[in-house]
């Protein structure tokens, strides 16, 4: 089913509303979360909306947090987000690093007690507008095994990096450090198709198809497959050291899950979930407009690069930025489950979809 953005937005912002946040923060939050579906990022969209809800519900997040600036430097800072939605609480902190590099030339954020927060690549993506380069990373729910291990202990824990070109599109990094994001395994259980190999390990630490294999012990798996996993395992860990054990939020296996039915451990190590965001200002290194045309050159280079039949050569945000130009127009494809999900959420508010 197609659904327009604004009615998506309308929706999803009275929602946020009706549990309690504040006008600002509910448009914030919504802006955050569809950027997701608009970018075609379904699993971390709209999908996730009754998660957020559900947690509310339990008591998890707090509506109106007082976000601010607990430690700080010139150039850094650490950011407490009174546990609120990671959709608020994101940003705000990624403006804080914007803010120190438009001073100090960069600046470094790294946030305590906050949640989920969307898609890493939309808050990376806010640096471009002030030619600077952007970084965001998040810690998450432990779902992953390290090489070798049938513990879970790290979460999908991605990676996003915005830079900012001239005549060409920006260049945008987003990723998991796992094979695949959890929720890409979430939309295959809804869809009801396997997993394909390499994704996930079931409690033994065999390899397996089957998308609901994390409710049976499984786990998912480090990016890099059977010979090159210590990659990931170690890009997954970086983000949580910068994300939890720099800031003080828990790390490892003591972050909190997204799931409202779990219930975090009974040993925090910290507060809540981490985030760490970057901002570089291109002029700190070299002239902007230099810099931005070097950027045009590399990301042409590239493009033109020979192609294997039948394919092209893509540049990091290609996909993304041309699925979200296709919605825009078109609309928002939803399935049936997380439609159903939505009319759920609604009833619970008295608002229609």
């Amino acid at each position: 089913m197609l659904f327009p953005y604004n009615t998506l937005f309308a929706f999803t912002e009275s929602v946020f509303k009706s549990i309690g946040c504040p006008d600002a923060d509910a448009t914030l939050a919504t802006e955050t979360l569809l950027a997701a579906d608009l970018r075609g990022i379904d699993s971390h969209g709209v999908a996730r909306l009754i998660g957020y809800v559900r947690l509310w519900e339990a008591g998890r997040i707090n509506p109106t947090p007082r976000v601010g600036v607990v430690y700080e430097t010139p150039s850094t800072a650490v950011v407490d987000g009174d546990g609120g939605l990671g959709l608020v609480v994101a940003p705000k902190a990624m403006n804080v690093a914007i803010e120190k590099a438009r001073v100090a030339g960069t600046g470094w954020v790294s946030v305590k007690n906050s949640n989920h927060f969307g898609i890493a690549g939309y808050h990376a993506m806010k640096a471009l507008a002030h030619d600077m380069i952007g970084m965001a990373m998040t810690n998450a729910s432990p779902l992953v095994a390290p090489t070798y291990s049938l513990d879970r202990l790290l979460g999908t824990n991605p990676i996003a990096v915005a830079v900012p070109a001239g005549d060409q599109p920006d260049f945008v990094a987003d990723f998991a450090t796992t094979t695949a994001a959890n929720g890409k395994l979430e939309m295959l259980q809804r869809k009801q198709l396997p997993a394909p190999i390499g994704w996930i390990q079931d409690r033994d630490g065999n390899v397996s198809t089957n998308p609901n294999e994390l409710k049976d012990g499984g786990a998912l798996l480090p990016l890099g497959g059977e010979t090159g996993s210590h990659k990931g395992y170690c890009l997954g860990s970086i983000v949580d050291i910068f994300s939890a054990v720099l800031s003080g939020a828990n790390y490892g296996p003591w972050v909190p899950p997204f799931v409202a039915f779990l219930q975090p451990p009974a040993d925090p190590v910290g507060q809540g979930i981490g985030h760490f965001f970057g901002a570089m200002r291109v002029d700190a290194f070299r002239p902007a407009a230099e810099f931005k045309a070097h950027m045009d050159n590399w990301i042409t280079t590239f493009r033109n690069a020979n192609a294997i039949e039948g394919h092209r050569v893509l540049i990091p945000g290609d996909p993304e930025r041309e699925t979200s130009q296709h919605r825009l127009l078109d609309g928002i494809p939803l399935l049936e489950p997380v439609v159903k999900d939505l009319e759920t959420v609604g009833k619970k508010f008295g608002l229609s979809l």
